[in-house]
């Protein structure tokens, strides 16, 4: 969905400026937010100082920041504040409502605050560096799976040590200690309750607090669906996912090239296997990166691709068309933009500390791996993971923590019927246990489904309004992937 900035102007105008004497917590100060667009709004900037490790009586404090847009209207103010929770893991919320979903957080302010998170080792609040190992892959050599698993593993693991040495417990980093910190937030913010509205991993972190969390959560509102055992993807979901893109290819023009979707990439995969393909790619300054390209590499560049079904999907796809005609002229202008290099490992502690200690259960891992063998992606949509699951074993937070919640908070969920990261029947699966639920699935949606259409919008709105939810899906238009050569 598009907003024009007439409307979205329109919508601001009508929010009351905010000032210090207005319902300001401990380290706030009022700001003028600014958008991606240009568009601007009065909003709130705070931070909030949490233990760094709470299984460390000796832990040190850091800093959690946030934006708060207040309510619209006193009433709203009385409700519970709506607390969004960026995917990732990793991402930041304060960025994501800077981003296209600008105008969905200015909406949400009719039911309460609504407080953009940057989650602990996030955005603007407090985080270490990132850490560069002394570890490199080549480009122009084959690497098999052993050795790439060993490297980052090495890479990792060196990472810890270099961590460590600074003063940073490592071991805070994980969805448990996340979500013990919206229980702080919330105490910060002097309410009884707060709502969570998360997506991909922030689901996750959704789900993990209405386990330990449930007398202090009011609402919740996911979307792209992340269980509390599902860091790691199954990949024959992948397969079937292929097989649901095929079935759009179908009714369009595109079916005469690609009949048979998963062979065509089956066949690609087998031929840079056998033989894969030396490469000169060159650089913006002038130099060029000699590479070989293998399969893969092919396969993580599928995986980067896939979220949402639209131009990079079809890029994707032309790609596989191209190469099956020995043209590497598609594959070259993607490789431009740096998706490979030979520069050293290099890790982010959030996102490494948050998806090891989710981790995966013993059970799970061995379908993984055997459903990888023969998958069209392999382990590639995961990646780094599974290769680093239990690289540190005191990370791990165990299969009490992977079961997925029972709970009556109402909750309600939006499934894209084209996402290509968190699929439909796993996502079902992850909320099962949710007694209050309204599930919605938005046809031909991806991954990143929240601005998709304004229906996502009204339903959220009928939810925070303590209204019945229709459950009927919303219809999008046939994404088109015939694009010949998408820009």
């Amino acid at each position: 969905m598009r907003i024009t900035s007439i409307l979205i102007a329109a919508f601001v105008h009508c929010i009351a400026p905010v000032t210090a004497a207005q319902d300001m917590y401990p380290n706030e100060k009022a700001i003028v937010f600014e958008a991606n667009s240009g568009d601007t709004t009065d909003a709130v900037e705070g931070y909030f100082m949490v233990p760094e490790n709470r299984n460390n009586p000796d832990s040190r404090d850091i800093r959690v920041n946030y934006v708060r847009f207040p309510a619209l209207t006193d009433a709203a103010a009385k409700n519970a504040p709506i607390v969004y929770l960026a995917g990732g893991p990793g991402g930041s919320g304060i960025g994501t409502a800077k981003w296209r979903r600008f105008p969905l957080f200015e909406a949400m302010r009719k039911h309460g605050d609504v407080i953009a998170l940057d989650q602990r080792g996030t955005g603007a609040s407090e985080q270490a560096k990132e850490c560069v190992s002394s570890i490199v892959l080549p480009l122009n050599q084959v690497s098999t799976t052993e050795q790439i698993s060993s490297a980052y593993t090495r890479a990792a693991t060196e990472c810890f040590e270099q961590w460590k040495f600074q003063g940073i417990d490592v071991y805070g980093y994980t969805t448990v200690q996340n979500a013990l910190d919206i229980d702080d937030l919330r105490e910060h913010l002097g309410a009884e309750k707060v709502s969570l509205w998360g997506i991909s991993y922030g689901s996750h972190l959704a789900l993990a607090a209405m386990k330990l969390l449930p007398e202090h959560i009011d609402r919740v509102v996911l979307a792209s669906v992340e269980g509390l055992n599902q860091t790691v993807k199954l990949p024959q979901r992948t397969d079937e996912y292929f097989t649901a893109v095929q079935g759009v290819i179908n009714q369009q023009p595109l079916k005469t090239m690609v009949p048979d979707l998963p062979a065509l990439m089956h066949s690609v995969h087998d031929t840079l296997e056998k033989q894969p393909l030396p490469l000169e790619i060159p650089n913006r300054d002038g130099s060029t990166t000699t590479m070989l390209f293998q399969k893969g590499h092919m396969q993580a560049l599928a995986s980067m691709m896939i979220a949402d079904p639209g131009q990079y999907l079809a890029m994707l796809i032309h790609t596989y068309l191209s190469l099956s005609a020995n043209d590497t002229g598609l594959l070259m202008s993607i490789l431009q933009r740096g998706m490979f290099n030979e520069a050293p490992l290099s890790f982010r502690l959030m996102p490494l500390g948050m998806d090891a200690a989710s981790g995966i259960t013993s059970e799970r891992l061995a379908l993984v791996e055997q459903q990888a063998k023969s998958s069209l992606l392999g382990l590639m949509l995961n990646f780094p993971m599974p290769m680093l699951n239990r690289f540190d074993t005191t990370l791990d937070l165990g299969d009490d923590f992977r079961r997925d919640p029972q709970s009556a908070i109402p909750t309600l969920v939006f499934s894209g019927s084209l996402d290509g990261r968190t699929y439909p029947s796993e996502q079902a699966q992850a909320v099962a246990g949710l007694s209050n639920l309204t599930h919605i699935e938005v046809q031909y949606a991806g991954h990143n489904l929240f601005m998709a259409s304004p229906e996502v919008q009204n339903r959220m709105h009928t939810f925070f309004a303590g209204k019945e939810v229709s459950h009927t899906p919303i219809a999008l238009p046939l994404p088109n992937l015939s694009l010949s050569r998408p820009e």
